[in-house]
């Protein structure tokens, strides 16, 4: 029988029996001064992530061990469980030795220091501590951030942020017992520039092994060691397209500034020839902007030169008499009509057939606001599907007054908008013109936590000067169209119990009257006019048309009514259900060009509902149900679980009669669970587990044509320290046509990804989708203080 010979006690400070007698003795009196106010917390500069340099030289150093020995203000030795602690530095091993002089630290036999949350373990340190220069030899290391480690010949401490690493691995993958074991990726390096500062790591002479296969031998490469923006080359991109071929992008990002950066992205298209893209951003105080092109010379797809432009300005500058002046601009161009099809993964806002051309002016003082505007359009037009342009507004002069504190609780406000209007007469049929547009609006509101009542009254003067004789054969025309409309509503509330919650339940009932008398104006060209939407925000208005050239002649009353299940705690909106209708008194005479008069007295029922009784469900849908034909007009159906996170399940029913009626299903959920082999910690949003399937997609099938419009379907593998991702793309960019491409991409993680840019396309398509191994807090240098 052996027995374990007690060690001997170390020699360091420790809490003795005294502080709890202390204690012990004045718990009466904080028992009896428990009603004096704690004084106020003071943040110290000792608990901050950071230390500041100033704060560095007045901090106390810590010495610990078994034995110690040495002279006053000259050296220390420490032997036997040696440990030294100064700020955010720890040093550990089993002999240490500091000349306090040169604030130097030699320290042999399992050496383990913790710099900031970063461990270097090996034989043998030295160390000057506060500049945190020296070098240790074999060290093993892991990295607080992304978490990453490895093993070197020798790391050389520049100062306390930089750092080389000689003869170095570098992998995020896990440690696992085992002889055998080897981490699924790792980076062999000559060397490594590790830069705490700029958070970018620089390997020289390097290789990268994925599955023990090197896959991307490489001279010198740079990566980051945190999201933190940097310059350089960016991983290549790899895609495949039925349009382009094979696509090879390889990005360069240059971080001109902290406030300004710029992306090159020449790619190479194997059916097409070389797109040479760009893409520049800035933010300064006073303003900010975007510019994003393309230009591809010798487009073989269309035997020609191709280019597109985005711009995106937004800003302000001060004038001495009048203060700021906002300004904004948004300029979309591109080189033919067939870009919109050819290049349907550029800027969102080139792949759409009209283009706007956009430049603001705005100024306003209290509740005065002026506006001028030029906007001119870019119609890309498709031979099958011909699109009548908008008119170009060059110039539009808005001014603007609301005022809600005048005497009596009156609301008043005033508009005058005066606008030349330009387009192709043969695309338009219709003369351009001059429209001068003028309102006024009083209105009174009565409004208490249970009632409102708001009476209006609205007066609208329109002129029009024409470049040429309308059907009447004058050159101008004038209307004046008053209206008064008077909104009402009560709210009722109560204390109500189900599915074993406390609820307050509230019953809205509100009716709306409005009366416009007819002023003929159905001869006058339509320049900006269209019928509003139909839904529960357009049926409490006055007017039926947006713009200004229809002002419609009304003589009904809206009625209706809304409840909602509240938390009588926080005030969530557990659920909402809504039903509204209007009663025409009279024939609406005012319509579009080509619409029948309006002689329906009853209009359709919206129904509309939206319930999140349960953390996990969410269920939302609107129906217009004409009482007429018992069916419904258009409905829209919706609904979403998400259980817990990478697991969300969302549908929608979309259907307007006679036009479209379609199905839209996305997901993001782990196949693993559908053999049994469910991570019960993911489930319970605790963290991702590794060896892990995942589904990924998203299909849009329309069921009057019987055909899928839009498809994404992906898988994704999450290999604990890697991610590899496969994804399949269909986009609709004709009735007779689509885009279809193949992602692959391979994320290491905390280090690079290689392939295609399949993430971004996952984003925009999936609602709610989630990153694997996404990192979104720091850590902390305290949760690994040891």
């Amino acid at each position: 029988m052996h027995c374990k010979r007690p060690e001997p006690p170390a020699a360091r400070f420790v809490l003795t029996p005294v502080a709890f007698v202390a204690a012990a003795l004045l718990q009466p009196a904080l028992v009896r001064a428990q009603d004096i106010p704690s004084p106020a917390l003071k943040p110290t500069p000792m608990l901050s992530e950071q230390i500041p340099a100033a704060a560095r030289p007045q901090l106390p150093t810590f010495v610990s061990g078994d034995r110690i020995q040495g002279r006053t203000d000259m050296e220390t030795i420490v032997e036997g469980g040696a440990e030294m602690r100064r700020g955010d530095t720890i040093i550990r091993a089993d002999r240490l030795e500091y000349w306090q002089p040169d604030d130097l630290a030699r320290a042999r036999g399992n050496v383990r220091i913790n710099k900031q949350g970063n461990i270097f373990e090996g034989p043998l340190l030295e160390l000057k501590v506060d500049a945190f220069t020296g070098f240790f030899n074999e060290p093993r290391y892991q990295f607080l951030r992304n978490g990453a480690y490895g093993e070197a010949e020798r790391v050389d401490f520049i100062d306390e942020k930089r750092a080389i690493i000689r003869n170095a691995t570098y992998t995020t993958c896990r440690r696992n017992p085992g002889p055998d074991w080897m981490p699924d990726w790792i980076l062999r390096a000559a060397s490594i520039h590790l830069d705490n500062e700029e958070e970018v790591g620089r390997a020289t002479g390097a290789v990268l092994s994925f599955k023990g296969l090197p896959i991307l031998p490489v001279p010198s490469m740079s990566f980051p060691l945190t999201d933190k923006r940097k310059s350089g080359l960016l991983p290549p991109t790899i895609g495949l397209d039925n349009v382009s071929g094979l696509e090879l992008t390889l990005p360069y990002y240059w971080n001109i500034a902290p406030n300004r950066d710029a992306t090159l992205y020449p790619t190479l298209m194997s059916k097409r020839g070389v797109d040479l893209a760009g893409e520049f951003r800035y933010l300064e105080r006073d303003y900010a902007g975007t510019a994003r092109a393309n230009y591809m010379p010798g487009d073989s797809l269309r035997d020609r030169d191709r280019w597109g432009l985005a711009l995106r300005h937004d800003g302000a500058f001060g004038l001495p008499a009048l203060g700021p002046v906002g300004v904004s601009l948004n300029v979309n161009r591109v080189s033919d009509d067939n870009y919109w099809r050819d290049f349907s993964r550029t800027s969102a806002s080139l792949t759409q057939r009209l283009l706007a051309g956009d430049g603001i002016m705005a100024w306003s003082r209290g509740p005065l606001s002026l506006t001028a505007r030029v906007l001119k359009w870019q119609t890309l037009q498709d031979p099958a599907s011909i699109i009548v342009p908008p008119y170009d507004r060059a110039p539009q002069l808005v001014a603007r007054y609301a005022n809600t504190e005048l005497p009596g609780g009156i609301d008043a406000y005033a508009e005058a908008d005066h606008t030349r209007f330009v387009s192709d007469r043969l695309l338009t049929q219709q003369p351009n013109a001059r429209r001068s547009f003028s309102q006024l609006q009083i209105s009174r509101p009565w409004q208490s936590p249970a009632a409102f009542v708001i009476p209006k009254l609205q007066l609208h003067a329109t002129s029009y000067d024409f470049d040429a004789p309308i059907a009447t054969g004058s050159r101008s025309a004038n209307r004046t169209v008053p209206t008064f409309s008077i909104d009402s509503g009560l709210v009722f509330e109560r204390d109500t119990q189900l599915f074993g919650r406390a609820f307050r339940q509230t019953l809205e009932p509100r009716a709306f009257y409005v009366y416009t008398p007819f002023r003929a104006q159905n001869h006058l060209p339509n320049y900006d006019s269209a019928r509003n939407d139909y839904n529960f925000a357009t049926i409490w208005t006055e007017n039926a048309f947006g713009g200004h050239d229809r002002i419609s002649d009304n003589n009904l009353l809206t009625l209706g009514a809304t409840s909602r299940l509240l938390d009588p705690d926080t005030g969530a909106e557990a659920a909402r259900f809504g039903v509204a209708q209007r009663l025409r008194f009279e024939d609406q005479r005012v319509t579009l060009p080509g619409e029948p008069t309006v002689s329906e007295r009853l209009s359709d029922l919206l129904f509309g509902a939206s319930v999140s009784l349960f953390p996990k469900w969410t269920v939302d849908g609107t129906v217009q149900y004409n009482p007429k034909t018992g069916r419904s007009v258009r409905s829209t159906l919706g609904g979403r679980y998400n259980p817990g996170n990478y697991r969300v399940v969302s549908a929608a029913y979309r259907l307007q009669r006679g036009l479209s009626e379609q199905i839209d299903v996305g997901w993001q959920w782990p196949l693993n669970d559908l053999w049994g082999d469910r991570d019960e910690n993911l489930a319970r949003g605790m963290g991702l587990g590794e060896g892990r399937w995942y589904s990924v997609g998203r299909l849009n099938f329309s069921l009057k044509d019987r055909r899928v419009v839009d498809t994404v379907v992906g898988l994704e593998y999450d290999g604990g320290c890697w991610v590899g991702r496969v994804v399949l793309e269909r986009l609709q960019s004709s009735t007779s046509s689509s885009n279809k491409r193949i992602l692959f991409q391979l994320e290491f993680v905390g280090f690079t990804r290689l392939g295609s840019n399949a993430l971004q396309t996952l984003k925009e398509n999936i609602p709610r989708y989630q990153f694997l191994r996404e990192q979104v807090t720091t850590p902390s240098r305290f949760g690994n203080y040891d």
